[in-house]
């Protein structure tokens, strides 16, 4: 877009989702109905905080998905409106090479057309996987994208996925008065994480109601004539539900693009090759977002565009060493940015780690939110801050001030000694880093 307002030609070709899989079913919609869940969470407890009169609010999924669909068309609209106007050609089909820097489009409105480019850039993002489970194909299942399409919430679900997306839906759903069960192969939720902050996550979740089964997975899926699916798990139990989830991981779109005809090498996992100026190993080709490895987060692709559109111009940006934060948005939300301290353990630094129960903050208590818990690695010889995970209310925003202390190389006692607003999360920091929780 910024290239075609500069006057270079520029043609895009997009199979129909305008905006990518951000706007039109990840981030934003899932976002609008994690919001819904909270308020719905809020009213039920407003006796708590002095009001009346709120004590039976229910869900409305007609008006829940009218709401989500009408934040998605808007920015989806904003997104054609601003292509349209830069002066790109956006052409709606698919596309596949059939030479180097030449694809052919099948057009939506029927036909084919073919264009060639000086440069490509290959941006085809990620779809659900579907796992070989026996009986999982033909069971009609959701995913973290048809589920958005549903017309009325299931009473129960299972959830075959306990990692972020798998964990997100699991919260917004429980909140929202579905009977929810997770199966999760892993000792822990969200696998990635330190063992005690997916166990934290877990201890929410099960307390909350949310039935947690650890150590297992699904080895094969049916659905009965009257709709309802069973589950069945290694450890030899069964669980049933009026719908199933998968949220088993993400596939990047690479099959059928043709790049066998360009010199595009894949990586063993079926991403896009690329280095990291984003350059794939063909001349003139090159990748961003998730289908080239990038970190699976909207983010991260926005910082792929800049040093594409630097790189392009003849720049030399690159992606080594950037600091890419994540938020899961469960609630209570988990803020992560750095490394976790097995990760900073293994590459050979000195630890300290600070962690603190989210009940110690002020902030927290006049919130009325006090589950979470504040976790924070620290390098013992430097005093730098070298990663933190913030299970709590507003912590994708706290997070933020953790990442902008590690960027600009401040010592953790820069952060704890710092003048921050009373009373505030953020303030939380001054507490993590003190004598009486940093280890």
């Amino acid at each position: 877009m910024d290239l075609a307002a500069a006057g270079q030609s520029v043609a895009m070709v997009e199979r129909g989702m305008i905006g990518g899989t951000c706007i039109n079913v990840a981030c934003i919609p899932t976002k609008t109905l994690v919001n819904s869940a909270r308020l719905l969470k809020t009213m039920r407890r407003a006796a708590e905080f002095g009001i009346t009169g709120a004590e039976s609010p229910a869900i409305d999924a007609v008006r829940l998905r009218h709401r989500k669909d009408d934040v998605v068309d808007t920015m989806v609209a904003g997104q054609r409106k601003s292509f349209l106007g830069s002066g790109m050609d956006l052409v709606i089909g698919e596309a596949k090479f059939v030479a180097e820097r030449t694809v052919e489009v099948a057009l939506d409105g029927g036909g084919t057309r073919t264009i060639s480019g000086t440069n490509v850039v290959i941006n085809t993002g990620m779809v659900p996987a579907l796992p070989a489970i026996d009986g999982l194909a033909g069971a009609s299942v959701l995913t973290s994208e048809s589920i958005l399409r549903i017309e009325e919430l299931p009473s129960s679900i299972v959830v075959l996925g306990g990692g972020y997306i798998g964990a997100e839906y699991a919260s917004m759903l429980h909140l929202m008065g579905v009977r929810v069960t997770v199966i999760h192969r892993g000792a822990h939720l969200l696998g990635r994480e330190d063992a005690d902050v997916g166990a934290s996550v877990g201890e929410v979740f099960s307390r909350d109601g949310v039935d947690v089964r650890l150590g297992v997975e699904a080895t094969r899926v049916t659905r009965a004539a009257d709709g309802t699916v069973t589950v069945e798990l290694s450890d030899g139990g069964t669980v049933s539900a009026g719908q199933i989830l998968v949220a088993l991981g993400r596939e990047p779109v690479t099959a059928g693009l043709g790049l066998e005809k360009t010199g595009v090498h894949l990586t063993p996992r079926g991403f896009v090759e690329v280095d990291d100026h984003l350059r794939t190993t063909a001349s003139g080709i090159w990748a961003a977002g998730d289908v080239a490895g990038s970190p699976q987060f909207t983010h991260a692709s926005w910082n792929d565009y800049r040093i594409l559109k630097a790189n392009l111009a003849g720049g030399d940006l690159t992606t080594t060493d950037r600091l890419v934060p994540y938020c899961v948005f469960i609630t209570p939300e988990l803020g992560r940015v750095g490394l976790s301290e097995a990760e900073a353990r293994a590459a050979g630094h000195n630890v300290r780690v600070a962690r603190m129960p989210v009940s110690a903050i002020p902030r927290a208590r006049t919130l009325g939110q006090l589950d979470g818990v504040w976790r924070a690695v620290v390098d013992r010889d430097t005093h730098l801050i070298l990663g933190a995970a913030l299970l709590s209310a507003e912590a994708s925003e706290v997070i933020a001030v953790v990442q902008m202390a590690m960027l600009g190389g401040m010592r953790y006692q820069q952060v704890r000694d710092a003048v921050i607003t009373h009373p505030t999360m953020a303030e939380g920091l001054q507490l993590l880093f003190s004598d009486a929780f940093l280890g």
